[in-house]
């Protein structure tokens, strides 16, 4: 899920940015345990905060990752009647059409670039999330492809990798068309993606992942890996966390 605080009259008013100041909350930093080979920023879902999952990640097996966990701002969400959370962007119902909030999404997605452009040259560069942070990993992989964001400006980070847990791609449905230059194509192929979801996810259904993921394919996305949970809900268990640590180990050779 998704939310984001910006006012309706900036919303509306395409000349004026009366927009609320986007304030982000505390980020947690996972060390590496040993050579430092990639640098994974982690997003939490919606209503969390890095802390949570920065505990989860410093017990996982793979000890030449570092991992960055922010906080998203806190903000009405209008999935929620308008009650304030922390939430990467704003979301009603969901839908694979839109996303209706790409300022808040590109605000969040650019801060995460942020967080990884002084990352060592020789590191590899990953961003991985649950549910409304899975989407704005899947978006951060969509933007790389494009060479952009979705106000247009430069997308920064030469991803190696994106990992989606229980979440969805906003706008899922326009993707093809947005992979249509040779370089756009080239990045595409270039990104190894991984989509986990349980099939009784009752917070973001899993026919979103499972369709997020063919679109992607679809698109040029040549290295996406869907991995489905039997009685799943919307939440995380051990068996999904070692697949991931296996599939990193593999994609990022950490």
């Amino acid at each position: 899920m998704s939310k984001m605080s910006y006012s309706s009259a900036s919303m509306s008013s395409g000349s004026r940015t009366a927009r609320r100041t986007v304030e982000f909350g505390r980020t947690y930093v996972v060390r590496p345990k040993a050579k430092h080979q990639a640098t994974i920023v982690w997003l939490h879902g919606l209503g969390d905060n890095g802390s949570s999952w920065s505990q989860l990640l410093d017990n996982l097996p793979l000890p030449n990752i570092k991992w960055i966990c922010p906080t998203a701002p806190t903000r009405p969400v209008t999935a929620l009647g308008g009650y304030s959370c922390t939430a990467w962007f704003d979301e009603g119902e969901l839908s694979e059409d839109g996303p209706n909030d790409v300022e808040g999404l590109d605000a969040s997605i650019a801060h995460i670039a942020n967080l990884l452009s002084t990352e060592p040259s020789d590191v590899k560069l990953g961003i991985g999330g649950f549910s409304m942070g899975a989407a704005c990993a899947l978006y951060s992989a969509a933007c790389f492809a494009q060479g952009k964001y979705g106000n247009g400006n430069p997308y920064p980070i030469n991803l190696k990798a994106v990992v989606g847990l229980s979440g969805w791609l906003p706008g899922a449905r326009n993707i093809r068309n947005k992979i249509g230059s040779n370089d756009a194509a080239r990045r595409a192929a270039s990104l190894p993606i991984l989509f986990c979801h349980g099939q009784c996810d009752e917070v973001v259904p899993y026919k979103y992942g499972e369709r997020s993921s063919q679109m992607m394919s679809s698109a040029g996305f040549r290295y996406v890996t869907f991995r489905s949970y039997e009685g799943l809900g919307h939440y995380t268990v051990p068996k999904e966390m070692e697949e991931v640590c296996q599939w990193l180990q593999t994609r990022l050779g950490a």
